[in-house]
């Protein structure tokens, strides 16, 4: 799915303009500059990679309205093309032999960690068979810590928080929480399911030690269709607080599965504010159940640079289910544009080079991509599910009429976790 280039035939209305031997022409004369996106659009995270599509397109176009992205023969379009892995390893290795073939230099990915880390290995080989032909991978939400520290990769970077940082977030808000006495673990049975279950019980440890763990549970991802036997398990185990990496519809059927069972008691997640969670979860989630993101819509209160940027998504995307605006993402494609324009060159490692230390800052945001490990660094919010009505907040989730209002906010510093990368560069 392209974005159309419009060629003129006329070169008085291409308004270029000759400076010494370099052409410059006007965005739409000239190739545009391929984005792949590599995405599990079918099965049963489609609604996912839907979301994932929705928020690239947005950002995209954001660019190409202020003219594209200029290099030294003038301004370059952004163009998004979209593969689908159907959510597995294999179809996004047969997916990145396509994106190459095609000579397509940035590869877009996140909705799985196993799929990001193969997908790492793979372009590593790649790059150093076809210099000619290098690519670059940008991971908008695979979040498993090892894909910036024992398995980085000069190819890879990554601007979403990875999961020991998102759980040290989460765990900052437990820690102070005295009635948190028995947790649940519950997550999908893979590496990023196993990395936020390691995380948890190891920070839970040293920030509370007389919290007990009273459950560790892993699922098949994407498999399980009712988890009404989970709920029954959290609640024989006397919990009072549920920890969950679960994404997509693993979570939306879990908190499901949980009001349907009146289990009310505090769900800590990395996604409950998105694809149909609040919806699901509704009145038993206020006050209760927590969410980790680098923004959302109520993040800060009275900016009107932050209200004006989500109501310009809703206005592009105005139906309830498409209500899930990931800012990491926006500020992704901002700081890639940004990095072409300074590198003069969509080469992959000149563009890498670019963003190595690269910083980004808006009226609300601000961010910086650390050149050790290629992890970007931002900050991280806590909000808690509240009611629309009850005012104090200025947008729900999806129409729900439940939105989310900020718990803890954590600066970039604070957020900014140790790697042991031992990054090799070409």
């Amino acid at each position: 799915m392209q974005l159309p280039i419009h060629h003129t035939a006329s070169l008085a209305l291409a308004c270029t303009l000759a400076l010494g031997n370099v052409a410059w022409a006007a965005p739409g004369d000239l190739p545009p500059i391929r984005l792949g996106m590599i995405e599990g659009m079918s099965g049963p995270f489609a609604n996912a990679g839907e979301a994932v599509e929705r928020n690239i397109r947005f950002a995209v176009e954001q660019v190409n309205a202020r003219g594209g992205v200029r290099l030294p023969d003038g301004k370059h379009l952004l163009s998004l093309t979209v593969f689908d892995n159907k959510q597995g390893v294999e179809d996004a290795l047969l997916q990145l032999k396509q994106l190459t073939d095609q000579k397509i230099p940035f590869v877009l990915e996140g909705n799985s960690s196993a799929v990001a880390g193969a997908l790492v290995e793979a372009i590593n080989k790649h790059n150093v068979r076809s210099p000619d032909n290098r690519v670059l991978f940008l991971n908008y939400s695979a979040v498993d810590p090892v894909l910036t520290n024992e398995k980085c990769s000069f190819w890879h970077f990554r601007f979403d928080a990875n999961a020991d940082m998102r759980m040290q977030a989460l765990v900052d808000v437990i820690k102070s929480d005295g009635k948190a006495k028995s947790v649940y673990l519950i997550g999908q049975d893979y590496s990023f399911g196993q990395q936020v279950a390691k995380a948890a019980r190891r920070q839970l440890q040293a920030a509370r030690p007389d919290i007990r763990i009273v459950g560790d549970e892993l699922h098949p991802i994407g498999k399980v269709k009712d988890f009404a036997p989970y709920i029954a398990k959290i609640r024989a185990s006397g919990a009072d607080t549920v920890i969950t990496g679960n994404w997509g519809n693993d979570l939306t059927l879990l908190v499901k599965a949980a009001k349907e069972a009146g289990l009310r008691l505090k769900f800590y997640t990395f996604y409950g504010n998105s694809l149909g969670a609040p919806a699901a979860i509704g009145e038993a989630g206020v006050g209760t159940v927590r969410a980790v993101a680098e923004w959302h819509p109520n993040a800060v209160d009275g900016n009107a640079a932050s209200d004006a940027f989500y109501r310009s998504f809703r206005q592009r995307y105005p139906q309830p289910k498409d209500d899930y605006l990931f800012l990491r993402m926006d500020v992704m494609i901002d700081m890639l544009a940004a990095a072409i324009e300074k590198a003069g060159s969509t080469d992959a490692i000149a563009v890498a080079r670019a963003l190595e230390g690269a910083r980004y800052k808006s009226k609300f945001h601000e961010a910086s991509m650390r050149a050790s490990d290629h992890q970007l660094i931002q900050p991280l919010y806590v909000a808690v599910m509240q009611r629309l009505a009850d005012g104090g907040i200025r947008f729900d989730n999806e129409g729900s009429g439940y939105g989310f209002k900020t718990e803890r906010y954590l600066a970039p510093a604070a957020t900014a976790a140790a790697s042991t990368c031992r990054m090799q560069r070409p």
